[in-house]
């Protein structure tokens, strides 16, 4: 029986767990952290948004590093596959807008119990409160080879195989501060530039601070460089003291993230996207009739959330006292173009402690795709987030992890295997 090490005890890391040891492997699992699984508990703000019920190939749109990589991966371990998994470990699940997959209970905490259960089943031991220190490399004739790890109490752990699963630097409460790119760059690997991802955006209007907490659904927004369209996306999305977030701010960041860091970028929120400018004016012509003698402040209640009102009046430049019935066809049409594009200056992005994840990581040019194997070190394989591969909001970047990571874990089983053989 092969020995596989595997180094983290994320998403990544225990289903490569499950699936090198369901192929009859011994396998040991590292985390520094005290349980499995601290940044899956938090995903999907609790919830855990396991995947998404999209066909498989409407996932490859959905990453935006490296998406042609992931070929092997998805249809070795696809999203129903995966369904399927939790579901025969009892984890129920139910689909919700946008496709995403959640536990019927809401509890992120199923979804690890389901995994380590799976992994006391099959025997894989589990260190907790331990930390890798690096890897153990041998080098001959073939070139170099890993042989195992040490710990950082200097205790060194002989395998056969290891599997870096170490997660990126975000949330780094959680664990995540880029050990796998340490062990990465040791090896000769190349770690593409780091940058947060999936992660609130912050503006240099002063009426963000005055909309926090304000959430807005069915809008559309559209993010520019100039006149140029970099993004473009309807949903949902929040206020914030500092800025906006929300799940198509969120999708936003990994998109037009890297220019940010140049420059600033305009936010357009679409606040009535369902209708048409003329539609809209329409809309705001029959208010207004139906209010013309009371004061514009007090006439366009139905129109958005309390919260956003006084913003909007402010913006529009019409006075507030000033009565409906004076107001010019000028003034009325200003408004309903602030309607259809509210307009906000992004500045930059948040940091990796609100990043949900990390852009950038071990170069995939150097991973072989069909096995996650490294093409410098043999018998070393990387999964998940430690990976240069991303992906927008919906339960595509934990498909990253559950695909790439049961690719590591049944390569390095089969290669061992048949080395024994």
């Amino acid at each position: 029986m092969s020995k596989v090490l595997i180094i983290g005890g994320g998403a990544a890391g225990m289903m490569a767990a499950v699936s090198a040891a369901q192929n009859g492997n011994n396998v040991e699992l590292f985390e520094k952290n005290e349980k499995l699984g601290k940044k899956l508990f938090i995903t999907g703000k609790g919830r855990c948004n396991i995947t998404n019920a999209a066909e498989l190939e409407d996932f490859f749109p959905a990453v935006t590093s490296n998406p042609k990589f992931l070929y092997s991966a998805f249809y070795t371990f696809t999203n129903e596959q995966v369904i399927s998994f939790f579901e025969e470990l009892g984890v129920k699940t139910k689909v919700e807008r946008g496709g995403r997959v959640f536990p019927v209970s809401d509890h992120s905490s199923d979804v690890i119990q389901a995994l380590k259960k799976e992994m006391a089943r099959l025997n894989v031991k589990i260190n907790l409160n331990t930390e890798v220190k690096e890897l153990v490399l041998n080098e001959d004739d073939t070139g170099r080879t890993v042989k195992g790890l040490v710990l950082s109490s200097g205790r060194k752990v002989c395998g056969d195989a290891v599997i870096v699963a170490t997660g990126g630097v975000s949330y780094p409460s959680t664990g995540s501060t880029g050990d796998g790119y340490r062990f990465a760059g040791k090896c000769g690997h190349k770690v593409t530039e780091l940058s947060p991802s999936l992660v609130p955006m912050e503006v240099k209007e002063w009426y963000a601070g005055e909309l926090m907490g304000l959430s807005l659904r069915n809008i559309e927004i559209r993010i520019t460089d100039g006149k140029k369209k970099l993004y473009q996306e309807f949903g949902e999305m929040l206020f914030t003291h500092y800025g906006v977030t929300g799940p198509v701010i969120l999708s936003a960041s990994s998109i037009v993230g890297k220019k940010l860091k140049d420059r600033e970028l305009t936010l357009h929120i679409d606040l009535k996207p369902a209708l048409t400018e003329e539609q809209l004016d329409k809309r705001v012509l029959r208010d207004f009739e139906e209010n013309h003698n009371r004061q514009f402040k007090n006439a366009v209640d139905s129109l958005f959330p309390s919260k956003l009102r006084p913003v909007m009046i402010e913006l529009s430049g019409i006075p507030e006292e000033k009565k409906v019935h004076e107001i010019t066809k000028e003034e009325r049409l200003r408004f309903v173009r602030l309607i259809k594009d509210f307009t906000m200056t992004l500045t930059g992005l948040r940091g990796y402690n609100e990043a949900i994840i990390t852009k950038g990581g071990v170069s995939v040019k150097e991973i072989d795709p069909g096995t996650m194997e490294s093409k410098l070190v043999h018998d070393l394989y990387f999964a998940g987030e430690v990976l240069d591969l991303d992906a927008v909001t919906g339960g595509y970047n934990l498909q990253i992890a559950w695909s790439t990571g049961y690719l590591a874990g049944i390569n390095a089983a089969v290669r061992e295997q048949s080395k024994i053989s």
